[in-house]
């Protein structure tokens, strides 16, 4: 059976590989927007949920992975910052403060009629940082495809004072633990061999 992540983020990608699995990587057509009045959660279930479907149209017989995340503080979506003056921007606002991470994955195979989605919540506090120390991290990282403007598998832990979530590898855009469980729940089980 293939299996497909409906994704081109390098991120998810190396997250995928840690499970020694097979698979091939397509760019979902899906416009990443938010719909008025939607919560984070749902929206990042939306859009892990159409990713998928769109490349299991193109592929039914597979397996296909779908994955987003959304990142909030205090009523505000905070998006990929896309440079380093909104980055900067983005982590003074949140500097001190809590931020609530959404990240929801999606398994379908329209083949079999499957079809498993998840979100898996995961809290961080950032430390209080001073602006030196935001554009050091900045230059250093260049998270700028990123949203909340940090790479938590890289310097990015620097920047927190708490984690809290089951699934560290939410935070990385892929929570994998649930994907395992899901996977295994259409037959996939990456420890059998």
């Amino acid at each position: 059976m293939d299996i497909i992540l409906a994704s081109t983020s390098p991120y998810r990608r190396r997250l995928l590989e840690r499970l020694q699995l097979s698979f091939s990587c397509i760019s979902p057509e899906v416009e990443e927007i938010s719909v008025s009045g939607e919560m984070p959660a749902a929206m990042a279930k939306r859009l892990a949920l159409l990713k998928a479907q769109s490349v299991a149209e193109r592929y039914p017989d597979a397996v296909v992975i779908g994955s987003d995340q959304v990142a909030f503080i205090e009523g505000s979506i905070l998006g990929k910052p896309g440079s380093f003056d909104r980055a900067k921007a983005q982590l003074r606002s949140c500097s001190g403060r809590a931020v609530q991470f959404y990240t929801a994955v999606a398994v379908v195979c329209l083949d079999r009629g499957l079809e498993r989605l998840h979100v898996e919540p995961f809290n961080v506090r950032l430390r209080v940082l001073n602006d030196i120390q935001i554009s050091n991290y900045l230059r250093r990282e260049q998270p700028y495809d990123c949203a909340g403007s940090f790479k938590i598998e890289g310097l990015g832990i620097a920047l927190f004072e708490s984690l809290t979530g089951n699934d560290p590898t939410s935070l990385e855009g892929l929570p994998l633990i649930k994907l395992i469980e899901l996977l295994t729940e259409v037959g996939l089980d990456i420890l059998q061999g």
